[in-house]
Order: C-alpha cells, then sequence, then structure tokens
C-alpha cells in the first residue's frame, strides 16, 4: 500500500488544492513525487538544474541552459488540473521558465558589481520572446549590466540558441539597490 503524505504549501492553500497539484504530477511522471522535491526552495532548485555557468566576470555572467521536458510544460486549465495538462503546442522552452530563468541569472550578474551590504529588489523584468527554443537544444545564456549606480543596477540578457546563434529572448531587469538598516 502506498504512504500517503500530507503536503502543507502554505496557510492560503487548501491541502485539497495541493494533493491535486501533487497527484497530477505523480500522473505525468508516472511515480510519486520524491521528498527531497517538496523543499522550501524547489523552485530555485529546478531552474538551477537547467543551467551551467560558463563564466563568471565582474558585471558579465555566461551559463548554458538545456531545455529538459518538464521546462516546457504549461496548465491549459486551472480548474481542470487532470485533464487538460502537457506539454506546449510546439515542445518548447516555456515562457515562464525563460522569465524565472532570466530573473535568477540577472539576479546573479548584479551580484557581480554591487556590495554585499545592499540588498537588491527586482523592480522590473521584461522579456521580448523572439522565437522557441525546441526541447532538448542548449541555449547560451549572457547577462551583462548595462548600468550600475548607487541605487539603480540595470542588467540586460540574452538567451541565443547554441548551435546557430540565433536570439530567442531578449530581457532587461532593474533592480533597486537597498542599504541594509543599521539599528
Amino acid at each position: 500500500m502506498a504512504e500517503q503524505r500530507v503536503v502543507v504549501v502554505s496557510k492560503e492553500i487548501l491541502p485539497e488544492t495541493a494533493k491535486k497539484v501533487t497527484d497530477m504530477f505523480t500522473r505525468l511522471a508516472g511515480s510519486p513525487i520524491p521528498a527531497k522535491y517538496e523543499a522550501h526552495h524547489l523552485h530555485s532548485d529546478l531552474i538551477r538544474s537547467l543551467l551551467k555557468v560558463q563564466h563568471i566576470h565582474r558585471g558579465r555572467i555566461t551559463c548554458i541552459l538545456t531545455v529538459k521536458p518538464y521546462a516546457c510544460f504549461q496548465v491549459l486549465n486551472a480548474e481542470t488540473l487532470n485533464k487538460r495538462i502537457g506539454h506546449n503546442a510546439y515542445n518548447t522552452l516555456h515562457g515562464g521558465a525563460v522569465g524565472a530563468v532570466a530573473e535568477m541569472v540577472a539576479t546573479a550578474c548584479a551580484r557581480t558589481v554591487v556590495d554585499k551590504d545592499k540588498d537588491l529588489f527586482l523592480g522590473e523584468l521584461s522579456v521580448s520572446y523572439l522565437a522557441a527554443a525546441p526541447k532538448q537544444t542548449e541555449v547560451i545564456i549572457d547577462a551583462s549590466v548595462v548600468r550600475s549606480g548607487r541605487n539603480l543596477t540595470i542588467v540586460a540578457i540574452e538567451f541565443k540558441l547554441k548551435n546557430s546563434e540565433r536570439s530567442t529572448s531578449l530581457c532587461r531587469a532593474t533592480f533597486y539597490n537597498m542599504p541594509v538598516a543599521s539599528l
């Protein structure tokens, strides 16, 4: 008999809703979700697992993103999770994954120029989708600081296919540099 686990996501999400979502992933994967993936920072771990860092320099980061199948999923109708889930129509990198990766890489890039004693607050992230990145391809991500001042840091991020150098997405992140309050 399979062990039943109760997943508590937050006080705002009903346990029945959490169970529907975990059941959906169980059906997709064909096996239960491993306990290590029921962690608070799971989102960050999933996004980080797509990336391999190539270069880190002051004001510049280059990564390789492998478009894995789980980065191509979408939920088509949230009310009927069990009926309308699967890969997006073209089996390409999902736009939400592009945004999540852009945020993570931009934050890391900004950290190369902003002092550790300042907190970073993401004020704006814009993404222009230019072309699709098919499943199982590699994408080069180049992030560079465009401007960094006392209160503001702007990072440009370009996603391009490794084999053809064709741009798939252009992103721009604006960070506010907040000094840590001293009490």
